[in-house]
């Protein structure tokens, strides 16, 4: 069998094909490869190259016969990748060794359309068929086993973008065609397809999509760790008010727990049994505002955006955005 490392990463067999001009930004980049256009010998070691390419560092091993099929379709919109693919049997492991030379960030949300597949991190399992979800956390390793031919739709998500934080709890844990997930999984099956035909409603919907991921991964996290429902469902409503309301300027503790019923006590222990608090929680949800804001308007100024995004001024928003991220958004806005 072969196994390629992230070293070998290539573009050969991929076919680019060009954003609408008036998107600019919104659509970056748009990518086609099929194992048809290589050589039977080189198919799956272009493919091994693509993956690495498109999603992060793996090994990648051949599980079927002689004949490797494969294709794959990915796109890009405001940072946020979407890879829908086919292909033959096969075998992902994600290694300390490899995120080491690897450092990048992200969620992968796994959305099985055919087939199915067994995923495995941080000491749990998930067995996906038709229709079920599950996310993966790159910065830990983990295996994906494919036994027979399938179908995915990848969503790939800078870490930052979402600001829950049970991702450990919340990887390889199944959401299921049975449950709510399947609503989510939906969701971003459509906007991919959208993103194909009007980049632009996409961009619009794109915050939308986020939420839904970050209400997906309470849920994954909730199912993995048996825990209070009460307790939960109050940390879920406090998430949700403080997405719709994370512009206001006056936004407290007092507003939020008086927007979500309970009292403040009651707010900071649901929070705090996630290990969150509600300062960092508003932080996070404003700094992924002013994220997709720079990106979207690149000519607003600073001063702005910050105003817009429920910030002080623009020296609190550069602490806030640089606390989250590493970076300034002047720096973020032109990368």
């Amino acid at each position: 069998m072969s196994t390629r490392q992230p070293e070998h990463r290539t573009t050969t067999g991929a076919v680019p094909v060009p954003p609408p001009a008036e998107e600019g930004r919104a659509v970056r980049s748009r990518t086609r490869w099929s194992s048809a256009g290589a050589g039977a010998s080189d198919a799956f070691d272009f493919w091994a190259d693509v993956v690495c390419d498109t999603f992060v560092g793996v090994a990648v091993r051949a599980d079927g016969g002689d004949t490797f099929e494969a294709r794959i379709e990915t796109s890009d919109v405001d940072g946020v990748g979407f890879a829908a693919l086919t292909a033959s049997p096969q075998r992902v492991v994600r290694t300390g060794r490899l995120i080491a030379r690897d450092h990048e960030d992200v969620v992968l949300a796994n959305i099985q359309l055919d087939g199915r597949a067994r995923l495995e991190q941080n000491g749990r399992v998930a067995v996906l068929s038709e229709g079920a979800m599950a996310f993966v956390d790159s910065a830990h390793p983990y295996e994906l086993d494919f036994a027979g031919d399938f179908s995915q739709l990848v969503v790939k998500v800078p870490r930052n973008c979402l600001p829950h934080r049970s991702l450990s709890r919340a990887t390889a844990v199944e959401l299921d065609s049975s449950t709510p997930g399947r609503v989510v999984a939906d969701f971003l099956v459509g906007l991919h397809r959208l993103e194909g035909r009007d980049p632009a409603a996409a961009l619009a919907l794109l915050p939308h999509a986020l939420d839904l991921l970050d209400t997906a991964l309470g849920w994954a996290a909730d199912g993995a760790l048996p825990r209070s429902s009460a307790t939960a469902f109050t940390r879920e409503r406090v998430h949700r008010f403080v997405r719709r309301h994370a512009l206001d300027h006056g936004l407290d503790a007092a507003a939020v727990a008086a927007g979500c019923g309970v009292s403040r006590r009651t707010l900071y222990r649901a929070l705090a049994e996630d290990g969150e608090t509600l300062t960092g929680l508003i932080r996070r949800v404003r700094v992924s505002h002013v994220q997709r804001m720079v990106r979207a308007h690149p000519d607003r100024p600073l001063a702005a955006v910050a105003d817009a995004c429920g910030f002080g001024g623009e020296a609190q928003m550069y602490r806030a955005f640089r606390a989250v991220t590493g970076t300034t958004p002047g720096a973020y806005r032109s990368g």
